[in-house]
């Protein structure tokens, strides 16, 4: 069973029956009924909503479909203490971390149990499919419903719409579009691209199941995550948009590849706790048991994907055999962004390059290209203008700082780059810079020497450059700043300014930037 140090409310003792299991959209809460009918139900009897139903078996805390034994509808639960539901926390030793709330566990930290008043309510509101709105506002304006048409043109209206025309612009804003979509981008972002490829018509996806799968999807990001939520998952999105119009990319992949690449873009960092692999691993959290802390996250968002996809039905309509097929598929693209395994794809890609042997007519080889593209797209920020690249900078250095704070917090050994007190944005970015960014896409410059792939290079010259200044900048004020210690007595004035420059010189000797300790 492991450690419990995370606690679920939806975990029952029983296990020889199915369960099911649901989570309402509305009050947010999980109903159990013990049965034997796997057929799905739904309604929530505190306010009759309509609802998503899990049919499980349960394995400790751990969901999976009870006919699949690949644990293939992993997904993140809600971290709760058990009292919500009339369960005592089970302390089979004592641990000072019992209920992290991973959806808010850098506002809100619980060392043991927490009543369900002090919990924040939580309101979930899903987006309704274009035609169940439109079918909604015409009953009541009185009008009679007619044919639904094929665009949700709610969301491509406006400034949004015009944005849309330039998402192949490597200066795209997507924080600006994130807020002109009402912090839909993900959703509209992904649903467009799509339509703009014709992947619907051509593979016959229904439009009701491809909007509810990039709700769920967008949904299944945490917003409470500074950096890795739905908004940077369009980001990457829109990345991998650009390159997949690279002139070397866009004359050999197929129509499959493209689809492929764009839904493994918008799930890979599906339901990412906001910390990282070794956070989860040295406090037992059931993911790290569960993928054998091996590409712990990488894993979870993959299986987390798939059970979206099974679950929304979006791909039900294909042979089975293709449809296991893209699972697989996008679990080698996702795995792929695991950035412990960064050198062993780059001395890959290297070697292509070196031996001149990369064929995008070979299948693998076109995968091989899109799992590099994939690793660019993720980590692209440093080559976008500054005006982007440093709100991601700040957000991704706050994440990790928020991390730091917590393993301070709990007397545990702080990760490296999470000390707020020994690290900055300029260190942390500098370093990402020079031992993670530029060899890697150094080498997909070589691959593809386009003017994007100049103009990325170039941002992430002037970005490194930029932060470099402002570190000699906070350097400088640092020195000037530091207080000299004056005595109350005048005949000791010149004594304490002594004093007080020896203490400047000492603190800067301390302040030189620690970028190189990336690791």
């Amino acid at each position: 069973m492991g450690h419990p140090l995370y606690q679920y409310d939806i975990c029952l003792p029983c296990t020889s029956v199915p369960i099911i299991i649901r989570p309402c959209t509305q009050c947010f809460s999980h109903r159990h009924i013990k049965t034997q009918d796997t057929r799905p139900q739904v309604g929530c009897h505190s306010c009759k909503d309509m609802n998503q139903v899990y049919t499980s078996k349960r394995r400790g805390a751990i969901s999976y479909d009870s006919s699949d034994q690949t644990a293939l509808y992993i997904r993140m639960l809600d971290v709760r203490v058990r009292s919500q539901v009339g369960f005592e926390p089970e302390r089979r030793s004592s641990h000072p971390y019992l209920c992290i709330d991973f959806r808010t566990l850098h506002t809100r930290l619980s060392c043991g149990s927490t009543s369900a008043s002090s919990a924040p309510e939580r309101r979930v509101h899903r987006l309704l499919s274009f035609q169940r709105y439109l079918h909604s506002s015409r009953l009541l304006r009185g009008v009679p419903q007619q044919i639904p048409l094929h665009i949700l043109d709610e969301d491509y209206t406006g400034q949004a719409r015009c944005m849309l025309e330039k998402v192949g612009t490597w200066n795209f804003d997507i924080f600006l579009f994130d807020r002109l979509t009402n912090g839909n981008s993900l959703v509209t972002l992904t649903f467009h691209l799509l339509n703009q490829y014709g992947l619907v018509e051509l593979f016959q996806l229904d439009m009701v199941k491809l909007w509810r799968f990039l709700v769920m999807v967008q949904e299944d990001y945490h917003s409470d995550n500074p950096y890795h939520n739905a908004v940077h998952a369009a980001d990457v999105t829109q990345a991998m948009y650009c390159y997949l119009r690279e002139p070397m990319l866009a004359k050999s992949l197929t129509s499959y590849d493209i689809l492929l690449g764009l839904v493994a873009a918008a799930t890979h960092d599906l339901g990412h706790p906001g910390v990282n692999q070794p956070f989860l691993i040295k406090t037992d959290h059931y993911l790290a048991t569960l993928y054998r802390n091996t590409s712990v996250l990488e894993n979870h968002h993959w299986k987390s994907a798939v059970g979206l996809l099974r679950e929304t039905g979006l791909f039900s309509h294909l042979p089975a055999e293709d449809s296991l097929n893209m699972e697989r598929e996008l679990g080698s693209l996702i795995l792929a962004t695991d950035i412990s395994r960064q050198n062993e794809y780059l001395s890959r890609f290297r070697m292509h390059l070196d031996q001149e042997n990369l064929c995008l007519s070979n299948a693998s080889h076109r995968h091989f290209i899109l799992q590099m593209a994939l690793k660019c797209a993720d980590i692209c920020n440093p080559c976008r203008p500054w005006e982007l690249s440093k709100q991601w900078s700040e957000k991704v250095t706050e994440e990790f700082f928020q991390q730091g704070d917590i393993e301070k917090k709990h007397k545990l050994e702080v990760s490296p780059l999470c000390d707020r007190e020994t690290n900055t944005v300029g260190n942390i970015q500098i370093g990402f810079m020079t031992y993670v960014a530029e060899p890697l896409f150094a080498e997909w410059a070589r691959f593809s020497d386009t003017r994007l792939s100049q103009t990325m290079l170039g941002h992430m010259g002037l970005n490194k450059a930029s932060w470099g200044g402002l570190q000699q900048e906070q350097t400088s004020i640092s020195e000037e700043a530091e207080p000299s210690t004056a005595g109350a007595d005048t005949e000791d004035a010149a004594v304490a300014q002594m004093d007080g420059s020896r203490t400047a010189g000492g603190t800067s000797s301390k302040e030189i930037p620690q970028g190189n300790r990336e690791s």
